[in-house]
């Protein structure tokens, strides 16, 4: 099992560490040309340019050369025009600073012609460090070449170090699932910025990766936004496979007609109210009555604003494509809602899941699921999915799961996922023999 190490201080990162070797790099290149040029660009651009993702370094860097040729060009139209046009006669007049305003526009105007907005700044910083900056250099036209050469310098060296990493054997036959309460989110219910730029490379670089939840789709979104879903997620605990990207439930166990009206009969029989949690063309449609307690009216206000979940009041019964039933009530009377439920001959034709709430004290839950719709069906069922070899999950409940993660503060389940997905190999110690 894992043994959690506790962290004092936020741990050093490889953007920080990737960028201080990157500047570093162009300190080198600096010395390397005998001191020519302006390192402080090449350092500037690298540190821009290091980003979490691959393909935002790359983006980046593109926006960077872009920005930055566009600024120099109008700088050297300017610069002829002033050097050459009027020998320099306008510096420091008021006049000089209108041209340089007004050709501040022109740059503009060209990120938009080239359709390239968002190089618009960079264009801009460039531009006026040539006219404004240097314009009385004893060679300005120097000035705007090295900004160029400097600037080119330091994005190859960004695009070099970022693309550099340790030899990794990547397990693409693994499928790996996960909880999200405390295992993949902190305590704070809060996925850390290391583990979400993590998963992500991960998950990008070919990682077959996965949760397991008992939270609706609705609630994963909330959980974890921002993820690169590649693979379908096991949700309302093992009663729903849904695809993140197409909004689609690819399988599903609901309860039949029959099931459905036997329980539904007994609640409404005992006097309680529930939800009614129902798929129809891969829309979650959550049915209720009459709400009988605070706590189911502050959970209808609360949850009915998501766009993913579609609150109606039912005029009569519902059988139909019942995934689960969702009852809230004071603890004392769903405990003897439950004692009277157990005493039925159908029981065990349900799995009923209770537990005290911790939103609402005092009050409990029961879900009411078929008895087939289970974490362990609906993973077995994804795996039939998928080109996999093994499965390996990950879990806060110790001999439960094939990763104990015991403390969810640390970004752990992360650290285990990259050390299974893509442990290190040196060819050199992994010869076949």
């Amino acid at each position: 099992m894992i043994q959690t190490i506790e962290h004092s201080l936020p741990r050093i990162g490889q953007r920080i560490v990737r960028s201080v070797a990157a500047v570093i790099l162009c300190f080198a290149v600096y010395f390397f040309r005998r001191e020519r040029g302006i390192p402080f660009y090449s350092a500037l651009a690298v540190l821009q340019c290091i980003q979490p993702y691959q393909n935002s370094t790359i983006k980046m860097a593109k926006n960077r050369l872009t920005g930055t040729f566009i600024g120099a060009f109008w700088g050297w139209i300017v610069l002829l025009f002033k050097v050459y046009g009027f020998s320099g006669k306008f510096h420091g007049d008021f006049i000089e600073y209108l041209v340089i305003s007004l050709f501040v526009g022109i740059v503009l105007y060209t990120t938009v012609l080239l359709k390239v907005q968002n190089t618009s700044y960079f264009s801009c910083v460039v531009f006026l460090s040539i006219t404004v900056n240097h314009m009385m250099d004893e060679n300005p036209f120097l000035f705007m070449y090295n900004r160029v050469l400097d600037t080119l310098i330091g994005v190859l060296l960004a695009l070099g170090v970022n693309s550099v990493h340790w030899p990794r054997k990547k397990k693409k036959k693994i499928l790996f699932v996960s909880g999200i309460d405390e295992t993949l989110l902190t305590s704070t219910n809060e996925l850390s910025p290391y583990s979400k730029v993590e998963l992500n490379r991960l998950i990008d670089s070919g990682a077959n990766f996965t949760v397991s939840t008992v939270r609706t789709p609705a609630s994963i979104r909330e959980a974890l936004p921002g993820v690169n879903w590649k693979i379908p997620v096991i949700a309302m605990d093992g009663a729903v496979l849904y695809d993140m990207n197409e909004n689609s439930y690819p399988m599903k166990f609901q309860m039949s007609k029959e099931k459905a009206k036997t329980i539904t009969d007994f609640l409404n029989q005992k006097g309680f109210g529930y939800f009614t949690n129902t798929i129809v063309d891969d829309l979650l449609i959550i049915y209720y009555q009459n709400l009988k307690n605070e706590a189911e009216k502050d959970i209808f206000e609360w949850k009915r604003k998501s766009p993913f979940r579609n609150y109606v009041k039912a005029k009569e019964q519902i059988l139909d494509h019942i995934v689960y039933l969702l009852l809230i009530d004071k603890k004392d009377k769903v405990e003897d809602l439950y004692q009277s439920l157990e005493t039925m001959s159908w029981f065990g034709e349900y799995r009923m899941v209770k537990t005290d709430s911790v939103d609402y004290p005092g009050y409990s839950y029961i879900k009411i699921y078929d008895k087939e719709a289970t974490k362990e069906h609906m993973l077995s069922y994804l795996q039939k999915m998928l080109p996999i070899e093994k499965t390996v999950t990950f879990g806060s409940i110790e001999g439960k799961y094939d990763v104990w993660i015991k403390n969810c503060d640390n970004e752990t389940m992360i650290k285990q996922l990259k050390k299974l997905y893509e442990p290190i190999e040196i060819p050199l110690f992994h010869r076949k023999k």
